[in-house]
């Protein structure tokens, strides 16, 4: 082979290098996609994440298979999808929880801003206070004046330590002056089960996790924490209105993906979800669930992280909350 030979072979193979893994990203996804829940089933994360993935398996051409990794408040599955191959197979799928905030030694430096790509924001679901039926309440200014009678005598349930009901219901406490006992589980679907059982009094949630309770007189819901009356709920008062001025609380629900994730595999990613919240039937049964669709680019979805955690760090200094 002369010397103009060598080079052109050599030119030809520093291409192909090049160009290998560009074919690789534009073939993605190859296989199926996990989408990792790191609560448990029959919570608003899990029912967002499937109502989603039907949708987001026709886009992709592959299954999008939901995989609920539920424990230490959402900490263990952050942990397992940060730690997942950055090949764009495994995405989180989560919503409002601040445990890492509040249990840091098992949280090892897991933040939503600092240990994943930012993906897309799916949505936004207004909080909802619901209590047993049996509980002799009507309202959220009876709901008060029951628990400031009988302090430590109400248990509240949450979908674990940091979670948007434990969160939520702390800062309640806090702006009522209540004194209400914390029982965390493992995800909003076994909180909610065990309100409606009576073993505990009160859940504030969020409407997509309990409106089918609500809907089916299973749970009782006292006030909605939004700035207007939820569209599902036209008949529920805000907290506003039923007497605790200022609570408003929503929980978020968002797409994350392992560091160093492919930039165009997130691109794709982000762009069929913007694409799914176009979609007229994932729209409705969104909003028939009490959620809203919100659009945001990965990097608004990032800095809102960002907002958010200063937020709700904030209420856990104001309110005193411990990890317990």
């Amino acid at each position: 082979m002369n010397r103009t030979s060598s080079r052109i072979a050599v030119l030809g193979l520093s291409v192909a290098c090049i160009a290998v893994p560009c074919m690789a990203a534009a073939a993605w996804p190859e296989k199926p996609v996990r989408l990792l829940v790191p609560w448990a089933p029959g919570g608003s994360t899990d029912v967002v994440a499937r109502l989603s993935s039907p949708e987001l398996t026709k886009r992709l051409k592959q299954t999008v298979l939901v995989d609920n990794r539920p424990g230490a408040g959402s900490i263990l599955g952050m942990h397992l999808a940060a730690a997942a191959a950055p090949d764009g197979y495994t995405f989180m799928l989560t919503s409002t929880a601040y445990g890492h905030l509040l249990n840091k030694k098992e949280a090892k430096g897991i933040e939503y801003s600092k240990s994943y790509e930012p993906v897309a924001l799916i949505g936004l679901g207004d909080s909802v206070l619901t209590v047993h039926p049996s509980l002799p309440v009507n309202s959220v200014k009876e709901l008060i004046a029951l628990a400031k009678k009988n302090p430590g005598q109400l248990n509240y349930s949450s979908s674990g330590i940091g979670g948007f009901p434990h969160m939520n219901t702390e800062l309640f406490k806090l702006m009522t002056g209540t004194n209400i006992v914390h029982v965390p589980f493992q995800g909003g679907g076994p909180a909610s089960a065990d309100t409606m059982a009576g073993n505990t009094q009160m859940n504030l949630g969020s409407v997509p996790s309990l409106i089918g309770y609500i809907r089916s007189g299973r749970l009782k819901a006292l006030g909605v924490g939004a700035t207007k009356r939820n569209p599902q709920l036209p008949n529920v008062p805000t907290m506003t209105e039923a007497g605790v001025p200022g609570f408003v609380t929503y929980i978020w629900w968002g797409v994350f993906a392992p560091l160093k994730t492919p930039p165009d595999i997130i691109k794709r990613m982000h762009d069929e979800i913007a694409a799914l919240q176009d979609t007229p039937e994932v729209v409705k049964r969104l909003e028939e669930q009490g959620a809203m669709p919100v659009k945001q680019s990965s990097a608004e979805f990032g800095k809102y992280m960002q907002d958010e955690a200063a937020r709700w760090q904030m209420v856990i200094d104001k309110a005193g909350i411990k990890g317990e």
